[in-house]
């Protein structure tokens, strides 16, 4: 470090010894090397805030060059912007589907928007069909509770007394 080498270094511990002597060497070294401790702790103190004053006084000579740039938008280049934009139109976005979600629950009978419209033709032809006594006749479900595990979705196939059959059916069983 100062151009010292063994020997030399050597020679010095050899003379500490002597003019100081053996007993107070110990408490001398010990001393010497708190003192060292310290002159290094202060060292890297120093180092380390004229480091901060490079790193701050090149962030403020790239603020400085930023702002004088002719043409560039710095809060154009804020990307949370963007980000707030994108979470408020999915809001609205989730407020009007849940808006007329709860309007379709309010009000079963309303025809979506989305409902295939149905050609006026096809409704008199359901009017003049005959009617028969099935349609007068009050059905009553009825499930059997194996089919109801298996198919929940199925419809229910009406019971109808033999009073209420016509009478085709009723001759056939």
């Amino acid at each position: 470090m100062f151009g010292i080498d063994s020997p030399e270094l050597l020679v010095i511990a050899v003379v500490a010894l002597v003019v100081i002597g053996p007993k107070e060497l110990p408490g001398l070294l010990r001393s010497w090397g708190k003192w060292m401790a310290q002159m290094r702790g202060m060292a890297s103190e120093f180092r380390g805030h004229v480091d901060e004053m490079v790193r701050q006084a090149d962030l403020d000579d790239v603020k400085r060059q930023l702002t004088a740039t002719p043409g560039l938008d710095l809060q154009a280049l804020d990307p949370t912007r963007e980000i707030k934009s994108a979470l408020q139109e999915g809001m609205a976005e989730g407020e009007r589907a849940m808006a007329e979600a709860k309007s379709q629950f309010d009000n079963p009978l309303a025809e979506p928007e989305s409902a295939p419209q149905i050609a006026a033709e096809s409704q008199p032809a359901l009017e003049s069909a005959p009617a028969t006594p099935l349609a007068t006749a009050e059905v009553t479900p009825a499930i059997e509770p194996a089919a109801a595990d298996t198919a929940i979705s199925e419809a229910p196939a009406p019971v109808v007394s033999a009073e209420e059959k016509p009478a085709k059916a009723v001759a056939a069983g």
